[in-house]
């Protein structure tokens, strides 16, 4: 089986009729956080993600509606991980392959194209780098010199 990622507040998505990406926002869970080391903002996307959860709540002009401003109202997601349930909202986690129903688009139309995680480094990755592996893929960089002025940043915090 493939792996897929996890959606997670921030992820980028579109409609297949519309002209601009939006962003999904998490209102049904507060508890449940994705690569976010300090649990700030990655919440976990879930199919209760229902309604308007966009940022702008608009996916731009929409060729179904003679390119009227899009109005985004999903109705139901498709394609949600079903082996896990969150206690707090008993949602299902959306990957990154998860589609989303709209009353105008119809079933599927909205899709992820970015599942929102990005990795956050912190000192223990500097710490356990193997400094020649670094230095062997960039060569113009010195990891060992980089490693001493990441300790002396976080032991100034």
């Amino acid at each position: 089986m493939e792996e897929k990622h996890v959606t997670c507040q921030g992820a980028i998505c579109q409609c297949t009729y519309g002209s601009t990406t939006d962003k999904l926002k998490v209102y049904t869970q507060t508890k449940h956080y994705i690569n976010d080391k300090n649990k700030d903002y990655k919440l976990v996307a879930t199919h209760k993600e229902l309604g308007t959860t966009f940022e702008n709540n608009s996916f731009g002009s929409c060729s179904l509606r003679n390119r009227n401003p899009c109005t985004v109202s999903v109705t139901g997601w498709n394609g949600f991980y079903e082996k896990v349930t969150l206690e707090e909202n008993g949602g299902k986690a959306l990957l990154e392959d998860s589609t989303a129903d709209c009353p105008t688009g119809g079933k599927g139309c909205i899709k992820i194209i970015f599942h929102g995680q990005q990795a956050e480094l912190s000192k223990t990755n500097f710490h356990k780098v193997d400094s020649s592996i670094c230095d062997a893929m960039n060569p113009t960089g010195d990891m060992e010199a980089t490693q001493e002025m990441e300790e002396e940043i976080y032991d100034a915090e």
